[in-house]
């Protein structure tokens, strides 16, 4: 077809407009939700961590990298998310993998949404226990898979908090509930949560005011926290266990000295202006209202993601292309990383696009889905 999306060379870094192949776009497909990644107080943060400390750690926590920094992040974001102890990885990958291949054994099972990331799905995979996957949100669905796993078993159910293809939101009431019923720990991969639901930004256990009841949240430092890693927190006991066991903690490098210090300025940035929350979602209603009244399907979305529900795999790449040339970066979603037949177009949203960057992008839309047939031509 002559189309391929991916390993795009973007020549800027990552704004409301960017750089691609000498053509300015308007960045629809970051996850840099607060626009945080060239904010100057964070960049200072990582090169004085640079000054300090140099480049890179040369070898891991558990032997010789791990530097004053690395503990006063995992302080902070423990107190920030509101649990007892936290441990950094060198990305989120690795902390799902980790921590879920760590946690569970044979015999033991895991219950997860069948829309779970990727990297939770590899998790899964590494572990010994066995994986039971229920009806996306469907909370009767994962009841009943509950009900047919033994009593006495250990159970965790795994989930996303902001699920980062469909744009909507985990029902924790209802997993926590049924967790307390069926004698299950929850564990919340809130990579796209934080930064985005609850109280500043602290996520969607904080959202729903169930932190006391997820034994476990999971979150990146690539979204919202303007640098790459990633994190669990939970209880001493559990974080104490991991830094022991958990393989992808023990035998990869360090995070480096840039990257924690750029997630430590980003957790003061987001305390001192919360108003890049509050203009986050003010973009983000703003957007999803003018899809929905233009026409478009974007399915269950209530967060800053925001799916174009597409259909076929040849329409979603050419709507792509089409979206391409007129000017915008947006993902092309398609199987495996959606199901057959709902291929879509996954746009993110940010706090810093402005009111006329994103008028704009709806007209340029509006012409791309009555061209490809997904709107009336009256639309």
């Amino acid at each position: 077809m002559g189309i391929y999306p991916y390993h795009r060379v973007i020549e800027t870094g990552q704004a409301t407009e960017v750089m691609v192949d000498g053509q300015r776009q308007l960045m629809l497909g970051s996850n840099s939700y607060l626009e945080l990644t060239t904010h100057p107080r964070i960049k200072e943060r990582a090169m004085e961590a640079i000054q300090m400390y140099g480049t890179g750690c040369a070898g891991s926590r558990f032997l010789n990298g791990t530097l004053p920094i690395h503990v006063e992040l995992e302080q902070k974001l423990a107190a920030f998310m509101g649990k007892e102890a936290a441990l950094v990885f060198p990305t989120g990958f690795q902390t799902n993998t980790g921590v879920i291949s760590s946690l569970v054994h044979k015999g033991e099972y895991i219950v997860g949404d069948k829309y779970i990331h990727a990297c939770i799905m590899d998790g899964c995979m590494l572990s010994h226990g066995t994986l039971v996957r229920y009806d996306h949100n469907n909370m009767a669905d994962l009841e009943e898979k509950l009900s047919r796993i033994p009593a006495q078993a250990p159970k965790l159910i795994v989930t996303d908090g902001v699920f980062s293809m469909e744009g909507d939101i985990c029902d924790l009431p209802g997993i926590v509930t049924l967790a307390q019923r069926y004698g299950a720990q929850v564990m919340v991969d809130d990579a796209h949560g934080i930064g985005v639901l609850g109280q500043g930004g602290r996520g969607t256990s904080a959202h729903f005011g169930l932190t006391d009841q997820v034994d476990l949240i999971m979150g990146t430092f690539s979204k919202s926290l303007a640098a790459i890693g990633g994190f669990i927190a939970g209880s001493a006991k559990t974080i104490n266990y991991l830094q022991h066991v958990a393989r992808p903690y023990m035998f990869s490098a360090s995070a480096s000295p840039a990257s924690v210090a750029a997630v430590l300025g980003a957790l003061e940035v987001m305390e001192a202006e919360p108003e890049r929350i509050q203009r986050l979602w003010e973009n983000a209603r703003f957007l999803k209202k003018g899809f929905d009244d233009i026409g478009f399907d974007t399915g269950k979305s209530e967060t800053p993601v925001i799916p174009i529900m597409v259909g076929e795999f040849d329409t979603c790449m050419k709507m792509w292309r089409f979206l391409k040339e007129a000017g915008i970066f947006v993902n092309p979603v398609v199987p495996p990383g959606v199901p057959p037949g709902r291929s879509l177009i996954r746009i993110s949203v940010t706090a810093g696009h402005t009111r006329a960057q994103l008028e704009w992008a709806l007209e340029i839309f509006q012409k791309a889905g009555r061209h490809f047939g997904l709107l009336e031509l009256g639309a």
